[in-house]
C-alpha cells in the first residue's frame, strides 16, 4: 500500500436506529484520487461525511468505529480542526450569496475567528483561485458576488474556499452532477492537478467519470464495502459479481 493519509476502521453511522454504514475498514492513498462509487442510496455520502465529522450534525446522527488522519481519531479531535484539515465540496455550487469571490474564498477563516493581515489574505485568496483553476477568470473581478459567477465557475469557487484552509483532504461529493459536460471537464482536470497537493476522495455515481479521474476505487453497497483497489484492477478484473453487475450497468 502506499503511504496512508486517512484510515477508517468497522466504520458504522446510523440515522436513529437504522444502520446506514456496516462497518467499514479503508486506507486511503495520500496524494492520489479515490473514487467512492455505488447505487444512489448505498451510504456514499454518509460515509464521506463521517469522514470529516459531518454527520453527527444531522438529528439523531451517530457514528461507531474509528477514522484516523495521519493515524490521529479525528473523534478525539475539535471538529472544527478536523473540518479545516478535510475539507468539503458538496454537490450543488454554494458560494455564499451576500459575499463576494474575494470573501468566499477567505470564509474560512472569518468563521473559524482567525484573524489575517491583508497582504496574507490577498495572498491565500490569489493561491487558491490558481489552485482551483480560477484566478484568469476572476481575478479583475474578485469583489463582485461569488453569484455573478457561471455554475462550473461557482463549483471551482467553493473548491477555492476548501483549499484555502490548506487541507491534508478534500472530499468531493458528485461536484459535478449539477454541471455541463464543459464544467464538468474543467473540474476533473482539476483533480487530476490537485492531488500534486491534496489527497482527493471523489464520490461520484458516474462510473466513466471514477474511470478518467481516480487512481483507487471503493465500491459501496447497502453500507457495505464490498471491493477496494486500484481503479484500472477493479475496472477490468472485479474481484466482486456485484461490483461486476455495477460496472457494467446491470444495476446503479
Amino acid at each position: 500500500m502506499e503511504n496512508e493519509i486517512l484510515r477508517t476502521e468497522n466504520l458504522k453511522a446510523y440515522y436513529g436506529n437504522q444502520e446506514i454504514l456496516k462497518g467499514i475498514t479503508i486506507s486511503f492513498p495520500q496524494n492520489r484520487v479515490t473514487a467512492v462509487m455505488g447505487p444512489s442510496g448505498c451510504g456514499k455520502t454518509t460515509f464521506i461525511r463521517c469522514l470529516n465529522r459531518m454527520h453527527e450534525l444531522s438529528p439523531n446522527a451517530r457514528v461507531e468505529g474509528k477514522v484516523f488522519l495521519h493515524g490521529e481519531d479525528i473523534y478525539a479531535i475539535d471538529p472544527m480542526l478536523v473540518r479545516r484539515k478535510i475539507g468539503m465540496v458538496f454537490q450543488r455550487p454554494n458560494p455564499f450569496p451576500t459575499m463576494s469571490i474575494y470573501d468566499n474564498v477567505i470564509a474560512g477563516y472569518k468563521l473559524n475567528g482567525i484573524k489575517l493581515p491583508k497582504n496574507e489574505m490577498d495572498r491565500i485568496v490569489e493561491e487558491s483561485l490558481k489552485k482551483a483553476a480560477l484566478w484568469d477568470e476572476v481575478k479583475n473581478h474578485l469583489h463582485k458576488l461569488g453569484t455573478f459567477l457561471s455554475g462550473g465557475q461557482q463549483q471551482r469557487l467553493c473548491i477555492a474556499r476548501a483549499l484555502a484552509m490548506n487541507p491534508d483532504v478534500l472530499l468531493l461529493d458528485e461536484p459535478t452532477s449539477a454541471l455541463d459536460p464543459i464544467a464538468t471537464s474543467r473540474i476533473e482536470e482539476l483533480m487530476i492537478e490537485l492531488k500534486k497537493t491534496v489527497t482527493v476522495i471523489l464520490v461520484t455515481h458516474n462510473i466513466a467519470q471514477a474511470g478518467r479521474v481516480s487512481d483507487y476505487a471503493a465500491f459501496l453497497y447497502l453500507g457495505e464495502l464490498v471491493e477496494f483497489g486500484p481503479t484500472r484492477t477493479m475496472f477490468t478484473t472485479p474481484k466482486d459479481r456485484r461490483t461486476e453487475e455495477f460496472l457494467t450497468g446491470k444495476f446503479g
